[in-house]
């Protein structure tokens, strides 16, 4: 394993600090995941993705990782939307863990190690919550629907020092609708609601089903242990869902429930946290109809994972909403897919002859320094932006490569193009290994060619054989030696939004983005 210069922000402390697993070696993750109600929307993406990367650069510094991400399959929100539809509760939210796991798949977000479900740990949130009862620091009242029970929260002293605030500032914000007269303090919140006559589970209080924070706690618990290393998910459960985790946990088995605490920024769309109860959000499957699924995980990564990212929407295309930043991180990912083609092209043949050290010393720099240098910039608190930016300069000293070689072997300067061919093909290593951990270029490059071609025919209104035969048609056109319709179809296709690539034998095209 590597030195440890790990440095994370911890919410807790509010500030970086090194990273220093409990078990060294080991490290024990919980990232609290989505409620399967509805469809994932761009701001759920940003928060997977921000834990991914997390999750994969820990391993690539040779950490052995426990990564649990639950599902929330029991919520008031998804009894709604199944009393909507018509569906069974637990129907509904596996049909739509389903999609949501299919377009986190699209984007390269990496299945958890475990992923639990509410439904199916009952038994031990009711062991937890009897652990609390038992301790003195939770109590059951009687409600028109059964039996509650609600966490004493002045019982625990240090309530509030996840968010830093006043514990008489804590009162908004809270999830779970309770009867307010019901409870011993308004800060108290539900470990429990009764259901007698609904969705529900026996329970010693009665039928009934768990409080959103108490499902964490047990979950983690059982998969992590009472105490471990880090803990994820977006701002938006500083308060009240993280707060009330720690609460419950360390109540029940004492500090520290865990060790780090860290928290992504929100996606905002019209100056506003996107959120479907704004109603302004971008659905995941909005984005992926526009564009490349990778080229969405880029512009994601563009962004440092505590920071804000406002989400454009521009005019539309052929009745189709347009991304501008998320296009023209397509075409940053299209540059990458491109230099490595271009780079194999360059390594092909021997590689026998005199190397040119001096021509080719400042790029096999950059080349031979890039994956540790993206490593290290991850190193920083996961950043990602700076990571990019060196995939940027590698990507630029690589195509230089690539053109030396090229131009050595077409001029049949062999100690050239050998030398040339050498670092293209350490180039290609560099490159593989520098995206690893960031989770790009995970595609076979002509997939993801004919992937984008077909998605961007499909954007513009266009059919590949119409394009096809007026790029034949220009081909004929200039055999012809008539240039001047070889112009005017060049500008119709240009105009279409096709940039032809002539070549020494034929001409090709490619949509652009």
């Amino acid at each position: 394993m590597a030195a440890q210069t790990l440095q994370l922000y911890n919410t807790m402390k509010r500030q970086l600090e090194p990273f220093e697993p409990r078990v060294p070696g080991k490290v024990g993750v919980y990232v609290c995941g989505p409620t399967p109600y509805n469809v994932a929307h761009a701001g759920h993406a940003r928060a997977n993705l921000a834990f991914d990367i997390l999750v994969r650069h820990l391993r690539a510094r040779g950490y052995e990782v426990t990564f649990v991400r639950n599902l929330t399959d029991v919520d008031d929100k998804i009894l709604a939307a199944a009393q909507a539809s018509g569906e069974e509760p637990l129907a509904l939210s596996a049909r739509m863990a389903g999609v949501i796991e299919k377009e986190m798949m699209a984007i390269g977000i990496l299945p958890p190690d475990v992923e639990p479900r509410v439904s199916d740990h009952i038994g031990d949130i009711v062991s937890l919550i009897e652990t609390l009862i038992a301790k003195g620091v939770a109590y059951t009242v009687e409600t028109p629907k059964g039996h509650d029970v609600y966490f004493s929260v002045r019982s625990f002293p240090d309530y509030g020092k996840l968010s830093h605030r006043n514990i008489d500032d804590l009162l908004s914000g809270a999830r779970v609708e309770v009867t307010q007269d019901l409870k011993r303090d308004p800060l108290d919140f539900a470990l429990w609601k009764g259901a007698a006559e609904a969705w529900g589970w026996d329970s010693p209080w009665g039928k009934g089903r768990p409080g959103w924070h108490i499902e964490c706690s047990a979950m983690a618990s059982r998969y992590l242990g009472p105490h471990f290393d880090i803990h994820g998910g977006g701002m938006d459960l500083i308060f009240p869902h993280h707060e009330n985790e720690i609460a419950q946990s360390e109540a029940a088995w004492g500090p520290e429930f865990s060790r780090y605490w860290m928290h992504n920024g929100f996606v905002t769309c019209d100056s506003e946290k996107m959120s479907k109860s704004l109603g302004n959000f971008v659905t995941l499957g909005d984005v992926l109809a526009r564009n490349d699924a990778e080229a969405f995980r880029y512009f994601l990564l563009n962004t440092h994972y505590r920071g804000p990212i406002a989400f454009e929407v521009d005019k539309k295309e052929n009745g189709r909403v347009v991304f501008p930043l998320v296009d023209e991180a397509e075409r940053r990912i299209e540059y990458l897919y491109v230099t490595l083609e271009t780079l194999r092209t360059a390594a092909d043949g021997s590689t026998e002859g005199a190397r040119d050290e001096k021509e080719l010393a400042a790029h096999a720099k950059t080349i031979g320094e890039a994956s540790e240098r993206v490593l290290a910039a991850l190193d920083k608190d996961l950043n990602t932006p700076a990571a990019l930016a060196v995939l940027g300069e590698l990507g630029k000293a690589a195509n230089e490569v690539a053109v030396f070689t090229l131009r050595a072997a077409k001029a049949n300067q062999s100690p050239k193009a050998a030398s040339g061919r050498r670092l293209a093909t350490a180039a290609i290593d560099a490159l593989l290994a520098a995206v690893k951990p960031l989770g790009l270029l995970s595609a076979e490059s002509k997939v993801f060619f004919e992937r984008t071609r077909a998605q961007r025919l499909t954007n513009k209104g266009l059919d590949a054989a119409v394009i096809d035969a007026k790029v034949q048609e220009r081909t004929a056109a200039r055999a012809a030696k008539d240039f001047a319709r070889g112009d005017a179809l060049r500008k119709e296709l240009t105009e279409l939004g096709i940039e032809v690539l002539d070549g020494t034998s034929a001409s090709t095209w490619k949509v652009t983005i």
